[in-house]
């Protein structure tokens, strides 16, 4: 253990401590407020970086890998499984997210709706991300910092955004520490916003569970997460992509497959429906119903049950 692996669990605690904070606020005043606060800054922090980096050498030739597609893989199963993984990733499916945010809906929000503009606008965002992440490897590869693996492929991971990237920012010059900086607060504010949503999973539940206060069940949680977390920054080469693997790719999709099967195979259908069309009368005549429940039930589980194989 050394200096920096202090320093590590350090800045771990005080993201934690910020994330607790809000927590506490409750679902108006703690999440609700900071998300409308974190996601317009980080947008623009977004929109500015992508602007700076299209303007470096090498940034075209990433531009041109990023946007033209090679149309002989696109029904690669190893890309739709990719894809599908990508999509518990950034949709928090599979840790129970989603659920509890629903749960805090008005029943006369139109789901089906919501559903679809929330995918939209994280497709937006991964869109956006991804040009800047992509044209910034292939600028760092003018610098002569590499971003292929041993087999040919790019970097990605923790090595991107702790080795690749810091390593373009350090050949910017006098521009490097404030390009450094932007990136990094955007990089932490996204990663608030997702631990922010992670952590309100158990809270909720023991919340509803033990009819207990939001505050001390936050406090509780916190110290066990603190704990964990401490524990793993502490010995960060040895646990943290370990920990990643296990939570991202299998944690999340087993429990999406089983999700989809208490949507599509336990929960009556009728009683389902009947849920849906306080906010949506005519839901049965629908496309979307007419479609969903199938999906839900034969098309989720084979495509869930798919990465998970591959995972393994």
């Amino acid at each position: 253990m050394g200096r920096s692996d202090l320093s590590d669990a350090m800045f771990a605690l005080l993201f934690l401590l910020l994330c607790f904070w809000i927590i506490a606020g409750g679902v108006t005043k703690g999440i609700e407020r900071w998300s409308k606060r974190l996601m317009p800054a980080m947008i623009a922090i977004l929109f500015a970086l992508v602007f700076y980096v299209l303007g470096q050498p090498g940034a075209t030739t990433g531009l041109k890998h990023y946007l033209f597609p090679d149309f002989s893989k696109v029904l690669s199963p190893s890309l739709l499984l990719d894809a599908m993984g990508q999509a518990f990733f950034s949709l928090s499916l599979g840790v129970g997210t989603m659920m509890v945010y629903g749960s805090y809906l008005s029943k006369k929000e139109n789901l089906p709706r919501l559903a679809v503009w929330v995918t939209l606008l994280d497709v937006g965002l991964a869109f956006l991300a991804g040009l800047l992440v992509i044209p910034a490897m292939y600028a760092a590869q003018e610098h002569g910092i590499t971003i292929m693996d041993a087999e040919g492929k790019l970097i990605a991971g923790p090595a991107l955004i702790l080795k690749v990237l810091p390593a373009l920012f350090d050949n910017m010059g006098s521009v490097g520490p404030v390009v450094s900086f932007s990136f990094f607060t955007l990089m932490s504010m996204a990663a608030l916003t997702s631990a922010i949503s992670m952590f309100e999973v158990p809270v909720s539940v023991c919340i509803e569970t033990f009819q207990a206060n939001r505050i001390r069940i936050t406090v509780f949680l916190g110290i066990i997460i603190a704990i964990v977390t401490t524990i793993i920054a502490l010995n960060f080469d040895l646990l943290f992509s370990w920990v990643v693997t296990i939570t991202t790719e299998y944690g999340q999709p087993l429990l999406s497959l089983v999700y989809c099967i208490f949507l599509g195979w336990i929960w009556k259908r009728a009683k389902l429906l009947e849920e849906l069309r306080i906010a949506i009368p005519h839901l049965e005549h629908g496309l979307f119903w007419k479609i969903w429940p199938s999906y839900v039930k034969w098309v989720c589980p084979i495509g869930i049950a798919g990465v998970i194989v591959r995972s393994f």
